[in-house]
């Protein structure tokens, strides 16, 4: 450690504690990398390119930031003055453009491959590959402890106002940012002896994870760890319709979506109790600046609710919203020690889905480039230690991804419950009135029955009982 180009020391957040820990746990797993990869198309600058990005890692510490925990009491990061972050530059307009997405393929995989070193002074690498004169594919690649899903959009609003500056050759200047260290400083004042009552009375009720469906796949052992995603698209029509709803009875999209995954739940597993993980942005109203910092604000935490399906769908999404605000107020609180409150057993997990409404998409901004830079194509690769996270992208047409671990999950059953979703989500849209017992989301049960048999998977035939 070169303790002359160090800015700053301070603890890690309740989050990035667990994030460290499962990236130590199972390094060869490559937990919490994050990949975006964009195809940019028209004019580009490089060298403004390049410069750019030096700018974005000189204004916000988080991206200058390395991690230590061995011989010390707990965790720290370090924060270092400057860090030189290079943009690698590959041409390979020689290359036919069928072989040139095999390489592309084959370059992905390989710098996740690569993984961190969490003790570096960056936890960041960005490569740009000259495709034709006109077009070019960029590949940001960093590690989740750095930063969060909503600092995404912070990071690539400040890169597109840095670069069309200095290709005007204009002086950048931006606002100051608030330090990382801020947030942590505001953790530490908060009251945990509130948080830790209101947990404990919230999650007491808890005594296993829900089952996520019984069309799991067998030998789980013995299949190779690999993760995937699937996604839908509501069409614009529905969409519209469920923020009528949302506006109509004051419910938040969120909470709408929310509400669905926990009705899916009840069905799959033929329980009126679920629980599941909601991951929350974590940035508190009362940190000034806290909406244009970067790091990891984030947390997830425990939905525990009951499916009565007597009720009647807009008052049960009504006291779910309500559930949901007041969670917030604790939303700080370390996962870890809320599931110590339970009466879940070290070692099992409180829940084995995560929800993520995503209020920014990532590449929001870069849409918006006023340049003569078109985007065309968008990805992102991202691992968590669950085995499915849900991720919803508001928006014209509402979309709802699935990301899930192949040694759990086929891709035939994750398709089924996007099916389900839509359907369900359709239902909502157009029969808000309606009792939760009477909600239709389930295809022909043959279909479903059929589709078990081919995948010759175990499952309970007490499930079939439960479906309408």
């Amino acid at each position: 450690m070169n303790t002359e180009n160090i800015e700053d020391i301070y603890e890690l957040t309740p989050l990035q504690k667990g994030i460290l820990f499962h990236s130590l746990y199972n390094p060869e797993l490559g937990m919490y990398f994050i990949q975006i990869s964009y195809t940019l198309c028209g004019n580009l600058d490089i060298a403004a390119f390049e410069r750019a990005w030096q700018t974005v890692v000189d204004r916000h510490t988080a991206l200058r930031t390395g991690f230590y925990w061995e011989e010390i009491d707990k965790p720290l990061q370090v924060v270092y003055k400057q860090v030189k972050v290079p943009l690698k530059y590959y041409d390979w307009r020689g290359i036919e453009s069928v072989a040139q997405q095999e390489e592309l393929k084959t370059f992905v995989v390989s710098d996740r491959k690569l993984g961190f070193d969490l003790s570096q002074e960056s936890l960041m690498r960005l490569h740009l590959i000259r495709l034709t004169d006109n077009s070019y594919e960029f590949i940001w690649s960093k590690h989740h402890l750095i930063m969060d899903g909503w600092s995404i959009p912070v990071v690539l609003k400040d890169f597109v106002q840095i670069y069309e500056t200095l290709c005007q050759s204009q002086q950048v200047s931006l606002k100051p940012t608030r330090p990382f260290r801020d947030y942590i400083d505001w953790l530490q004042q908060q009251d945990t002896y509130k948080a830790q009552e209101y947990w404990r009375q919230t999650v007491k009720e808890i005594k296993e994870s829900t089952p996520l469906t019984n069309l799991e796949t067998k030998d789980l052992q013995n299949q190779t760890e690999k993760y995937d995603e699937e996604k839908l698209h509501l069409s614009a029509t529905t969409t519209a319709a469920l923020q009528s709803v949302a506006i109509q009875h004051h419910l938040t999209m969120n909470t709408l979506v929310q509400g669905a995954w926990a009705i899916l739940l009840s069905r799959y597993s033929c329980r009126n109790n679920v629980v599941y993980g909601c991951t929350v942005s974590g940035r508190p109203v009362d940190l000034a600046g806290a909406e244009s910092m970067v790091g990891v604000f984030i947390n997830t935490l425990p939905i525990y609710i009951k499916v009565d399906s007597e009720q009647f769908l807009v008052p049960w999404l009504q006291q779910l919203q309500a559930q949901l605000v007041d969670a917030r107020q604790y939303e700080y609180t370390p996962l870890t020690e809320i599931q110590g409150w339970s009466v879940v057993p070290r070692g099992l997990p409180l829940f084995e889905s995560i929800l993520v409404f995503e209020n920014q998409p990532v590449n929001q901004y870069l849409r918006d480039w006023k340049g003569n830079i078109e985007i065309q194509n968008t990805h992102l690769f991202y691992k968590t230690n669950y085995p499915l996270t849900v991720v919803a992208y508001p928006g014209s047409e509402l979309a709802i991804a699935i990301s899930y671990d192949f040694r759990r999950f086929e891709i035939a059953t994750i398709t089924e419950i996007l099916k389900d979703f839509e359907i369900l989500l359709q239902n909502i849209a157009t029969n808000p009135d309606i009792r939760l017992q009477n909600l239709q989301f389930f295809r022909q049960r043959e279909q479903r029955i059929a589709l078990m048999l081919q995948k010759e998977a175990s499952f309970n035939f007490d499930y079939l009982l439960c479906t309408p």
